[in-house]
């Protein structure tokens, strides 16, 4: 299989921590069920092709998102693989905090929303009233020892309310921070961000004291602009990117919001900048022409597409 050219550039990092998004944030908008088995079987696969860092699942109400509604049996399944430090998941209340908490997982996410609509869709509830909700959850965690992460949606754009100002961000930003989290996750929803934009809101968070060390980025390509954003946030010092295997995802809330940053095209773009990720673009691309095929539809990474097929012409001509 072939790879690209290694050709450095300066002023990115030497490594990046890819924070793999696909069983959670990937798979949430499926209208048919993955069966649990499926699911841990994905993981597995993920892992093996050298993603350290999986957000496993969520866990909320059934009936908020069903396709979720088998995590504790999924956490079950993966044994000891889901109850170390990399094996992130959702909650999204105390509920959610005290179902993982018994199950002996160490790294939880909340999920707050940078404009008003978005946070009574997702949440019913205003911004204010979803950090009241988010505080004794962050504590308890960091109490039993837990790392935890503040997801912020909507940071670019909002299809409800359209442009969202750079301070307002900001302000979300450190409101969640403050509450105790260890890593802020900024995202572009329905994937509107540009470049300078990305650039503007890394820039207003760093003087507002977010460094960029605390920083991921999770951007959606809905626009085509994930990967280009992606690279912007890099030069600026961040070096945790959010991606999902195979471009898989949306969001059940926000149904302008598209796929997710694909895995393999990141992989791809950092293989080329001599960028150090530990993760086996091979087995990853195995691995999503694989989940493709559970899913039923072709995986629209733009990596898996051009190297899968390479991989099958290859062996016709064979």
């Amino acid at each position: 299989m072939s790879l690209p050219s290694t050709v450095p550039l300066s002023g990115l990092p030497d490594r990046v921590t890819i924070y793999e998004v696909g069983p959670r944030d990937g798979l949430q908008n499926e209208k048919a069920v993955v069966p649990v088995e499926t699911k841990a079987e994905f993981i597995r696969r993920l892992v093996a092709a050298g993603l350290g860092t999986v957000e496993t699942t969520s866990f909320v109400p059934p009936k908020w998102i069903p396709q979720l509604a088998d995590s504790t049996e999924l956490v079950g399944l993966l044994g000891e693989d889901a109850l170390g430090p990399r094996r992130p998941v959702l909650v999204p209340n105390e509920k959610g905090l005290d179902r993982a908490l018994e199950l002996g997982l160490t790294s939880v996410a909340v999920f707050g929303s940078a404009t008003e609509t978005f946070a009574r869709k997702n949440l019913n509830r205003t911004v204010a009233e979803s950090l009241e909700m988010f505080a004794p959850v962050v504590s308890r965690a960091k109490e039993a020892g837990a790392w935890v992460r503040g997801y912020v949606s909507m940071c670019f754009g909002d299809p409800w309310e359209g442009e969202v100002p750079v301070a307002q961000v900001v302000d979300v930003c450190g409101r969640l921070m403050d509450l105790g989290c260890d890593q802020l996750s900024l995202g572009d929803t329905i994937g509107v961000g540009t470049p300078g934009h990305v650039l503007s809101l890394l820039d207003s968070l760093d003087g507002k004291g977010i460094g960029m060390e605390r920083v991921a980025v999770h951007f959606h390509d809905t626009y085509g602009q994930a990967l280009s954003n992606t690279m912007t946030a890099l030069a600026r010092g961040v070096t945790v990117v959010d991606a999902s295997t195979g471009g898989l995802g949306g969001c059940p809330y926000a149904k302008s919001a598209t796929g997710n940053l694909a895995t393999e095209d990141l992989v791809w773009a950092l293989n080329g900048l001599g960028i150090e990720t530990g993760v086996d673009l091979d087995q990853l691309v195995s691995t999503s022409v694989w989940m493709a095929q559970q899913l039923g539809r072709p995986s629209p990474s733009r990596v898996v597409k051009a190297l899968a097929g390479a991989a099958t012409t290859a062996g016709g001509q064979g």
